[in-house]
């Protein structure tokens, strides 16, 4: 006698292996959602505390991507990229047979990994050839590159390269300093001035100091410090530039686009200030590739 009951198919059962690697994998998805979280507390807080720039904008948008990403990979049945059963590929069941969340597409995953792994390349690019000084403390003169000044304050980052400045000038104390950079919308006196003041503050002779204020980009700090050395120094000289690590490597090619064969010192990266700085460091190299700077 049938007593109309549906059958229900046996649910296989679950491999030890197979629970482990959900776990991992499900910690991984949790690790991605909070790393996009982090980044976007991070736009916040920078646009918070400087002035504005494109990198909180790039910072807030690869967060949001991530965050999103790693929801609908956490909701998606897929278990792991590469040899996926077939089940896994189409649909993840419940005990009961029921559809829940379909697999996210493999390409999407692939072109994830890919970004994340050129960030990460250019990251450790810049952050290695910016830490790798050149200079031999024997150079005739020394260009301070500009960054942000709060009214009339200069900002940490720019606090770090005028400190970069002042320890090379305790080894090499005859080279002139050109503190390079005009003033931008957000300041109240050109970011030259506000670096001067930093370095007689700290002790370093008047004599030396030469002020670059009507630059308002890194190409025209090499090409006004340059008219100004050669005037100075009547004719070749020799040149050691300081900017933030980060900055180091594009800044070189803009210095040899202006003329000037410049070695490098690089000085530290505010930790916090890591995501902003560097994300748009990559586009803009992107640019300079492709678009280098004509004096």
């Amino acid at each position: 006698m049938t007593l109309g009951l549906t059958s229900k198919k046996p649910i296989a059962p679950i491999r030890q292996d197979s629970l482990v690697k959900n776990h991992i994998l499900t910690l991984v998805k949790i690790l991605v959602i909070l790393a996009g979280i982090l980044l976007i507390l991070n736009a916040v807080y920078i646009a918070y505390v400087s002035n504005f720039q494109v990198g909180q904008l790039l910072v807030g948008a690869l967060g949001l991507a991530l965050v999103l990403y790693g929801i609908a990979w956490y909701r998606s049945g897929r278990h792991r990229i590469g040899n996926t059963s077939q089940q896994d590929k189409e649909v993840l069941r419940t005990e009961d047979g029921k559809r829940v969340h379909r697999t996210l597409p493999r390409w999407l995953h692939v072109i994830v990994i890919l970004a994340c792994t050129c960030i990460i390349g250019f990251c450790s690019f810049f952050a290695l050839y910016g830490s790798n000084s050149n200079a031999d403390y024997t150079e005739d003169a020394v260009i301070v590159l500009g960054a942000s000044v709060h009214g009339e304050q200069v900002s940490l980052t720019l606090a770090h390269r005028l400190d970069q400045a002042i320890a090379y000038h305790a080894q090499n104390p005859e080279a002139l300093i050109v503190v390079s950079g005009g003033q931008g919308p957000q300041e109240h006196i050109s970011e030259a001035l506000a670096m001067e003041r930093y370095l007689l503050a700290r002790g370093v002779s008047e004599e030396v100091i030469i002020k670059e204020d009507q630059s308002t980009s890194t190409l025209e700090n090499f090409l006004f410090s340059d008219i100004i050395l050669q005037k100075e120094l009547q004719g070749s000289y020799t040149a050691v530039l300081i900017t933030t690590d980060f900055h180091v490597y594009r800044a070189s090619g803009i210095a040899q686009h202006a003329g000037i064969d410049a070695r490098h010192m690089g000085a530290p990266s505010l930790w916090y200030a890591i995501p902003v700085n560097y994300l748009r460091e990559i586009l803009a190299v992107m640019q300079f590739w492709l678009l280098p700077p004509s004096p």
